[in-house]
C-alpha cells in the first residue's frame, strides 16, 4: 500500500483520514502541530494523541519530508539547495540570512515554461508543477541555524502557473495550526498571468510582486512572452483597484539593465504608470549569464531611479542581490541543473 504523505495536507484533509477510525479533529490539530511546527518524523514522539493513532499513522502515513540532495554555500552566506522530488522533479532553494530575518525563496515548478530569455530557468526547460507537499518541503527540510521569517515564492517556475498548490502552501505556511508564518512575511512573484492574479487577489492574504521588466508593451512582450496574452498595464490596473486586506503589499519588480530599461524615458514611463496607485517599487540588479553582453545598470543610476520615483508619491527601495557567486539570485536558478542531469 502507498503510505499517504502527510506534509502538504491541510488540517480538515488529515482530520478526514484519520476520523474514520474514531480520531477527533483535535487530534489532526496535533498531528499538523508535530509535522509542520516541530518537524517530527517519528509518529510515536506526537503529543496529546492515543497511541492507538501513533500505529494507525505509521501504518498509513509518513511525513513526507526528504532532504536537498546538494547545497552551496555563498560567500555572503546565502546557502542554495538542490531538491529531488520522489517522482524526479528537481528544483532549487535559496536560504537566505540577514540579521533577525531569515528568508526562504522557494520554487513552484521544475523548470518554467514562461519562456522568458533572460531566465535561466527557462532555458532549463518545464518538467512539471510542485505538490503543496515539494513547496512546503523547502522550508520544512532545510536545515537553517535560525527559525524562518519570511517566504518568498520567487524561485524557479511562475506560482500563478500553479496556482492551487500556491494558493495551498501560502494557507499552510501560514495557518496558525501550520507553520504560522505572518501572511505580510509572504511574497508570491509572477510575470502577470491575469486570471491567476485576479484569484490570488480575492483568496490570499499573501503580499503580490509582478515583474515588469520595462513599462512599455512593445519592450516588455520581447522578454516576457506572457505580455502577449495578459499585458501588463491590465495586471497593474487590476492591482490598482483592488481594496488591500490588512497590511498587505502589492509592487513591482524592475529589474534594471544598462542603456536598455533604465532610461530617462523609462523613469517616465514608470512614474505615468503607477502614479496614484500605492504601488511599491523594488528595483534590483541584473545578473548577466554566460554570453550575456548586457550589464546591470550601476548602483547610482539605481538610487537615480529610487529618488524620482520617491519625489513623484511612488514607494521605492533598491535591492541588494544575494548569492551571486554560487548563481542563486533572481534569474539564475537551475543553473547547475542541466550537468546535474547529464
Amino acid at each position: 500500500m502507498n503510505k499517504i504523505s502527510l506534509c502538504g495536507l491541510t488540517v480538515e484533509e488529515i482530520f478526514r483520514i484519520i476520523q474514520p477510525e474514531g480520531f477527533n479533529y483535535n487530534h489532526a490539530l496535533a498531528i499538523t502541530n508535530a509535522i509542520y511546527k516541530k518537524r517530527i518524523s517519528d509518529f510515536s514522539r506526537i503529543l496529546n494523541v492515543p497511541k492507538k493513532l501513533k500505529v494507525h499513522l505509521a501504518e498509513i502515513a509518513i511525513p513526507g519530508y526528504y532532504g536537498p540532495i546538494a547545497s552551496e554555500i555563498s560567500t555572503d552566506k546565502t546557502v542554495k539547495y538542490l531538491f529531488r522530488n520522489p517522482e524526479g522533479k528537481q528544483f532549487e532553494t535559496v536560504y537566505i540570512p540577514d540579521g533577525k530575518r531569515n528568508t526562504v525563496c522557494i520554487s513552484t515548478q521544475s523548470g518554467c515554461r514562461m519562456g522568458c530569455p533572460f531566465c535561466v530557468t527557462a532555458k532549463y526547460g518545464f518538467h512539471g508543477n510542485l505538490s503543496a507537499g515539494d513547496i512546503i518541503n523547502q522550508i520544512i527540510s532545510i536545515p537553517p541555524d535560525e527559525k524562518v521569517t519570511h517566504v518568498v515564492f520567487m524561485g524557479m517556475g511562475e506560482p500563478m502557473d500553479n496556482l492551487e498548490n500556491v494558493l495551498k502552501a501560502t494557507g499552510i505556511i501560514s495557518a496558525e495550526w501550520g507553520m504560522a508564518i505572518s501572511p505580510r512575511n509572504i511574497t508570491v512573484s509572477t510575470v502577470g498571468i491575469l486570471p491567476a492574479v485576479r484569484l490570488f487577489l480575492e483568496k490570499s492574504r499573501c503580499n503580490l510582486t509582478l515583474s515588469l521588466y520595462s513599462p512599455f508593451e512593445d519592450e516588455r512582450i520581447s522578454v516576457i512572452p506572457a505580455e502577449k496574452k495578459y499585458p501588463a498595464v491590465e495586471i497593474i490596473e487590476i492591482m490598482k483597484e483592488f481594496l488591500l486586506k490588512k497590511k498587505m503589499r502589492l509592487s513591482i519588480a524592475y529589474v534594471m539593465i544598462k542603456n536598455v530599461n533604465d532610461t530617462d524615458r523609462h523613469l517616465t514611463g514608470l512614474k505615468k504608470m503607477l502614479a496614484d496607485s500605492g504601488i511599491r517599487v523594488n528595483l534590483l540588479p541584473y545578473h548577466p549569464v554566460k554570453n550575456d553582453d548586457n550589464a546591470s545598470s550601476s548602483d547610482d543610476k539605481m538610487h537615480y531611479f529610487k529618488h524620482n520615483l520617491v519625489i513623484s508619491g511612488i514607494s521605492a527601495s533598491v535591492r541588494k542581490s544575494r548569492g551571486t557567486d554560487i548563481s542563486a539570485a533572481c534569474g539564475l536558478l537551475a543553473t547547475g541543473l542541466k550537468h546535474e542531469l547529464t
